[in-house]
């Protein structure tokens, strides 16, 4: 047989075989495809949900740990501030029976302010990131009843001495030198180991907020990362079919694409959303109010500072203390912004800082009746309740601080509520999509995988 007549035959055997195995190779690159796809949604599955979980984890630490722990460190310091201020006006009425409504006041005040210290002092216990913040909140512990032992001296010294023959502002010497001791105990201990309870809830505030933004850039990072990957994946596979098989594109792997999409598209809208909503209110709302809360208490020790004057028969120190007060809290020039930080026109505004003028106005009054050796006046003009009256003054200057501080408060509370809603959800939702996706996958290369059946 001619050698030729095999050709023919050899030629159709090759090509037969050459489509056999282009027909075997086509499905193992469609369940290729399929697998990296898979792989690939799988992937950004795990760093979406991780990140948001810890997104959200974060979140809740800032609302519910971090921020109240600064909230309950600023308001010990006030607490403390008007605790010590009340007791001064408490000691300032003497035995006089005209300022025996005074006096209940004072001493009602007083025993509010030292259970809010107390609640606030336990709070920091449980809330305390460390030992170090532990030891200070039991320093605090121990020196606040030290002061309440030395106030309780200066009233049982006043009540030997008889409290009904006291001239109001005024004290015995046995009762000014218990009282001098109380105040130095909250000058020179109580106050400076509050600050310090303060700058460390600051601290941890500033390290979960820096911990957040570190998760947030990551998370977006994966986002376009994983996400470009998956989506080009995707894109591939359609030209790769179209190609092959020449048709037009897949709907399910079209569909895919767009889930794929959103959720890239989402992760990110929700990062920045919570990012910006409670970066705003910490800018916003929060240092705001940590620093309004400082100003208040400023403005206590302020007003007991001019009551310490009368007690103390004129000390030249507490017209100096108060002076440098009142610089922090009125002055508006840049050198007392840097040295003292923001001051009241910035933070509560300009009816906050005009009813501080009004009581300095009041407290100069009462100095100079002092001064002048009227003491008695001195006094009444500053526990007086009407309009022009120092007590008078100095409740309405407060009011305006309590208004603006609320204000803060409430304003931050709302912008967390906001960020914890906006990252509800999220730690499942990439789930739901990758299951879709995958179904979307399955749906669209399954009718191809058929035809090698």
């Amino acid at each position: 047989m001619d050698y030729r007549d095999g050709v023919p035959a050899v030629l159709e055997t090759t090509r037969a075989t050459a489509r056999q195995l282009v027909r075997s190779e086509t499905p193992a690159r469609l369940r290729l495809w399929s697998a990296l796809v898979i792989v690939m949604a799988t992937v950004l599955l795990a760093a979406t949900s991780l990140v948001m979980a810890r997104v959200r984890e974060q979140v809740r630490v800032i609302g519910r740990e971090a921020a109240p722990q600064a909230v309950t460190a600023a308001d010990l310091y006030v607490a403390l501030s008007d605790m010590d201020a009340q007791v001064t006006r408490l000691l300032l009425t003497g035995g006089s029976d005209a300022l025996a409504g005074t006096r209940v006041d004072a001493l009602g005040a007083y025993r509010q302010r030292s259970r809010q210290a107390d609640a606030d002092l336990q709070r920091s216990l449980t809330t305390a990131s460390g030992p170090a913040e532990r030891a200070v909140a039991l320093d605090l512990l121990d020196g606040l009843a030290v002061y309440h032992q030395r106030i309780g001296q200066t009233r049982s010294a006043l009540d030997r001495g008889g409290r009904a023959a006291t001239e109001p502002g005024r004290l015995p010497p046995d009762a000014l030198g218990h009282y001098t001791q109380a105040t130095n105990i909250l000058h020179l201990r109580l106050l400076p180991d509050a600050q310090r309870l303060r700058d460390a809830a600051t601290a941890r505030l500033d390290r979960v907020y820096a911990a957040k933004r570190a998760t947030e850039a990551t998370g977006i990072t994966l986002a376009v990362l994983l996400g470009g990957a998956l989506l080009a994946l995707l894109v591939l596979l359609q030209r790769w079919l179209t190609r092959r098989f020449h048709r037009t594109w897949n709907p399910a792997l079209l569909a895919a694409t767009a889930l794929g999409l959103l959720l890239v598209l989402g992760s990110i809208i929700v990062l920045t959303a919570q990012a910006g909503r409670l970066s705003g209110a910490r800018d916003g709302d929060l240092t705001p109010y940590l620093s309004l809360s400082r100003l208040r208490a400023i403005g206590y020790d302020a007003a007991a500072d001019s009551s310490r004057y009368l007690v103390s028969a004129n000390l030249a120190v507490y017209r100096d203390g108060f002076t440098a007060k009142a610089y922090c809290l009125g002055a508006t020039d840049p050198l007392a912004g840097y040295r003292c930080g923001p001051g009241l026109a910035e933070l509560a505004g300009d009816e906050a800082l005009r009813r501080w003028q009004a009581y300095q106005r009041d407290h100069e009054r009462v100095l100079a009746l002092a001064d002048s050796g009227r003491t008695g006046a001195a006094v009444d003009a500053l526990t007086g309740i009407r309009r022009g009256d120092a007590a008078f003054d100095f409740a309405y200057f407060d009011a305006a601080m309590g208004a603006a501080t609320d204000v803060r408060r409430q304003g931050f509370d709302r912008a967390w509520r906001d960020a914890e809603r906006v990252l509800r959800g999220w730690v499942a939702l990439p789930l739901v999509v990758l299951a879709l996706i995958v179904l979307l996958v399955a749906v669209g290369v399954r009718r191809r995988l058929a035809e090698y059946r």
